[in-house]
């Protein structure tokens, strides 16, 4: 499933429905699970089970209580108290790395909604609008727990398989820097390499992976975009030790011959300028550029001067490109903008659509 769907779905479940995330390390699980936590405008506490007893998780036993009562209750964990006293997504991480104990305390929660007991034996309770989401990494390559039937059939389970263009609307929301977007965005392979076909404790790259690279580079006054054309001493260094050596290469040669590429404002406001240049461009970069265009028409009000420049744009590409240049821009949802561009390119739209069912 894409990343698009599950925004689509997870935080509209009922809050009792669990949600359990699968797919290989990286690819942004416990990101979606605080996404869901923030539309959902409720604390997000991260539970890692891999690194818990069956006690750290189910509780204690009360000895000072029994003391009192002569019954057994349990001191339970904070995370869990504060799941039963207000509402929180809960997520629970690295469910199949747990130790069998706890991985039956997170059935019965999962289950139950409930653990442990006061003394009159009755359990302790999730809040009502308590969410639970899971995690687990999925693949041949992790040292992992079976996943008991009994336990898989009571989340709402997908298999996560974010795409390029899932990732890149990530990173313009994160504010990832754009020359590292551009890279992913021209060289999807190297956006996540999968460790089952290398040579095993080789270091891949894959989406959490390109996030931290960002976070590093900038820290380090090596952000791309600010030293696009050179290679400061380090760069590829400290990228080896995150993406591996092949998308190192790849991404440091990239950012030392980056050229400041053709941004959405020069094809609306100074066509004539970058015309030439743009006609010569590769397809990849053609379709960087009509994902830049869709960025700018999906939040800006386009004046008839600028369609008509887009026109022009659109001009120079073929058939497949023009079709996919519109999809992308209708996909905005912009009405206004989309009917000054429909006046001017619609009709060949509909023509190269049109010879494309033809041929086949």
């Amino acid at each position: 499933m894409d990343i698009k769907t599950f925004k689509t779905v997870a935080s509209k479940l009922p809050p009792h429905i669990a949600v359990l995330m699968r797919g290989p390390t990286g690819v942004g699980k416990s990101h979606l699970a605080r996404a869901a936590a923030a539309e959902l405008e409720l604390p997000y506490i991260d539970v890692r089970l891999s690194t818990m007893s069956e006690g750290d998780f189910g509780g204690y036993p009360d000895i000072e209580g029994m003391k009192e009562t002569s019954v057994m209750t349990f001191c339970m964990p904070s995370f869990f108290i504060r799941a039963c006293r207000e509402p929180v997504v809960l997520m629970l991480d690295e469910m199949n790395r747990a130790l069998p104990g706890v991985m039956q305390g997170a059935f019965q929660l999962v289950l139950d909604r409930e653990l442990g007991n006061d003394k009159d034996g009755t359990p302790y309770r999730l809040h009502p609008e308590t969410r639970i989401f899971a995690a687990i990494n999925a693949g041949a390559e992790y040292d992992v727990n079976d996943m008991d039937p009994a336990l898989l059939r009571r989340f709402w389970a997908v298999d996560l398989e974010p795409t390029t263009a899932d990732w890149l609307d990530w990173a313009k929301e994160e504010g990832i820097d754009p020359i590292l977007a551009d890279f992913v965005r021209q060289h999807p392979a190297h956006l996540r390499v999968d460790p089952s076909e290398v040579e095993p404790g080789t270091v891949c790259p894959n989406p959490a992976s390109w996030h931290r690279i960002d976070e590093s580079l900038k820290y380090m006054g090596m952000a791309p975009s600010n030293i696009a054309g050179s290679r400061p001493e380090g760069f590829y260094a400290v990228c080896t030790g995150m993406l591996g050596v092949e998308a190192s290469i790849a991404f440091s040669d990239f950012v030392e011959n980056y050229e400041m590429v053709i941004t959405a404002e020069d094809i609306l406001n100074n066509w004539k300028d970058v015309k030439e240049t743009c006609v010569d461009l590769p397809a990849d970069k053609v379709g960087g550029l009509i994902d830049k265009l869709s960025d700018h028409f999906k939040d800006k009000s386009w004046t008839n001067k600028q369609a008509a420049s887009v026109k022009a744009f659109t001009d120079t590409l073929g058939d497949e490109m023009l079709v996919h240049c519109w999809n992308q821009l209708v996909a905005t949802g912009n009405v206004p903008n989309i009917q000054k561009l429909h006046k001017l390119i619609g009709q060949r739209v509909v023509t190269a659509v049109k010879s494309s069912r033809d041929l086949k």
